[in-house]
């Protein structure tokens, strides 16, 4: 039988050895699932992230909680995990959080594997040893190290402020755990980036969400319930050009379509407040209120300078809710 992680093994050379290590990498990697999600074709997200996803999946808790990045469940209606033996398992949707881009899963059947244990990124510091790790064993892990912490800020109206990024890349970054000196989970998988080498030449990193921002949310993910009042949205896709903020599309349905916003408008100010990069654009946007608050903006446009005022929304309003059985 297929599995979703044969075939895509990580080079011998990069991956991982026991003996480099003070915990038990197999006990460490067999935590780790691979996580296929469905999507209805008429799902809001099914058009930017697709209806059929595939990524990774951590075990953290008793009973079946898995852990994985959001943006691989959001609006799923079904959900199948895959041991590193084979075996699968379904599972359901119980929670997403905006903030982090973290989300929860439950096993609907006994996983009966261990969970690994929630640590701590804040002690890693740029050169630190890690292994990024997906589902599948030592084949599907990298040795990898921690290349720098910065804060990212994503064109989809996300911050972190304080992400991990390492090098070698995992191939399969997805819900991949970041696993640190004690066999603890320090990090989720969320993107691959591209970073240079010491001449110059481009070379693929990966994002991680610290998993210290797992605890203070789980019991509400676990429960389904939104760990945070919802943020303003205003469903603007931007990015970062020559101290710029600079719109590349808009959200269909979103608040920024219906303000007739336009691919190629800078945004000068939010609220009469200068913005020149993505994070003092999201921190400005998101101090003037709860969702639903009026926003107002500067915009530039085939430079004529103009104010819009945009009502925003809570960006979950417009997802498939999930139908309990």
């Amino acid at each position: 039988m297929t599995t979703p992680f044969e075939g895509h093994e990580v080079e011998a050379r990069l991956r991982p050895s026991a003996e480099a290590y003070r915990f038990d990498l197999d006990q460490a990697l067999a935590s780790m699932v691979a996580l296929e999600a469905t999507v209805p074709a008429d799902a809001y997200t099914a058009s930017i992230l697709g209806t059929e996803r595939v990524g990774n999946g951590v075990v953290v808790g008793p009973g079946g909680l898995v852990l994985t990045m959001a943006y691989l469940i959001t609006e799923a209606e079904e959900v199948v995990l895959t041991r590193n033996d084979g075996r699968r398992v379904p599972a359901h949707l119980l929670g997403l959080d905006n903030r982090t881009g973290l989300g929860l899963v439950q096993a609907l059947e006994p996983l009966d594997l261990p969970a690994m244990v929630i640590g701590s990124a804040r002690d890693l510091d740029a050169g630190a040893s890690v292994i990024a790790a997906g589902a599948g064993g030592r084949a599907h892990a990298v040795a990898a190290k921690v290349m720098a912490r910065m804060p990212f800020a994503g064109y989809w109206e996300y911050l972190l402020d304080d992400a991990i990024i390492t090098g070698p890349a995992h191939p399969h970054w997805s819900g991949a755990a970041l696993i640190g000196p004690k066999g603890e989970l320090v990090g989720l998988g969320s993107l691959i980036l591209e970073g240079r080498d010491n001449e110059g030449q481009a070379r693929p990193l990966n994002m991680f969400v610290p998993a210290e921002l797992l605890p203070p949310i789980l019991d509400e993910l676990a429960r389904g319930k939104a760990p945070h009042p919802p943020r303003p949205w205003l469903g603007v896709f931007a990015q970062e050009v020559d101290n710029h903020v600079v719109v590349v599309g808009v959200s269909p349905k979103g608040p920024a379509a219906r303000a007739e916003l336009k691919a190629g408008d800078l945004i000068l100010a939010v609220d009469g407040m200068p913005v020149s990069d993505l994070s003092e654009f999201y921190t400005a946007l998101w101090a003037l209120g709860a969702a639903g608050v009026t926003v107002p903006l500067k915009v530039l446009r085939e430079g004529d300078a103009f104010e819009v005022e945009i009502r925003s929304m809570d960006r979950a309003t417009l997802l498939k809710k999930r139908r309990l059985n």
